[in-house]
């Protein structure tokens, strides 16, 4: 796990609703702390800062947010951006308690053997895809990891597999999601190409199209006393 600190320092914001549009039109983005119940703080910051930021931490690094005189230790709940300019619009913080256990997404990869780029099956000529990018964890905010790995070595024949039973977890850190999902499967390409051929001509393609005001909710029930704009 990372011990390297992430700060940044946002600005009170007044501009709320429809009109953070302008915000964003000058290059800063709107920001929103949720403090344990307590009124949510509104801010401000700038786009590049705060892009960097979200890079750097993700969902499971603590970032500590200085608003004014005060400070905050968080974690980023949500990055939402613009569809069409793909910039980010909006960024929501929790604050956590730096005793207290937090639930985080931790990022999942595989962990080749020294010298290797790929796993046996990858090497042999097989195709290795994988279900599940990141697991949820408890731990308290400073052993949250910045990535947890399986060993790739398993994954040799076809139908092989790793759940995320098989990830190495420290000792501190308790995943949450279900031990038996699967994240990683080896196919023989012929057989992946057919099956794949088999449901091409079912397969119907979706869009989505969500509002800003959508996108900035999408999945969350705030209290009434939380402002998300």
């Amino acid at each position: 796990m990372s011990q390297d600190t992430i700060t940044i320092e946002l600005t009170p914001r007044d501009v709320l609703g429809k009109k953070v549009k302008h915000l964003r039109s000058k290059g800063t983005v709107p920001a929103v702390i949720h403090d344990h119940g307590k009124d949510s703080i509104v801010a401000q910051g700038d786009a590049i800062a705060l892009l960097k930021v979200f890079k750097e931490a993700g969902k499971h690094h603590p970032v500590t947010v200085k608003v004014g005189s005060k400070e905050f230790l968080t974690l980023i709940k949500q990055a939402d951006f613009d569809p069409r300019k793909r910039r980010l619009s909006h960024v929501v913080f929790n604050a956590v308690s730096k005793d207290q256990k937090v639930e985080a997404e931790i990022p999942v990869r595989p962990k080749y053997a020294e010298g290797n780029e790929a796993s046996p099956a990858e090497r042999s000529g097989l195709i290795v895809l994988g279900s599940i990018e990141s697991v949820t964890v408890e731990a308290i905010p400073a052993n949250l990891p910045d990535e947890l790995f399986y060993d790739a070595e398993k994954l040799v024949l076809e139908g092989d597999h790793v759940t995320i039973a098989d990830l190495i977890v420290p000792a501190n850190v308790v995943v949450t999601d279900d031990a038996t999902n699967t994240i990683a499967t080896v196919f023989e390409p012929s057989a992946l190409a057919a099956a794949n051929d088999a449901v091409g001509g079912d397969a119907e393609e979706v869009t989505e199209v969500a509002t800003e005001g959508e996108v900035a909710t999408e999945g969350e029930v705030k209290p009434a006393n939380e402002k998300t704009e």
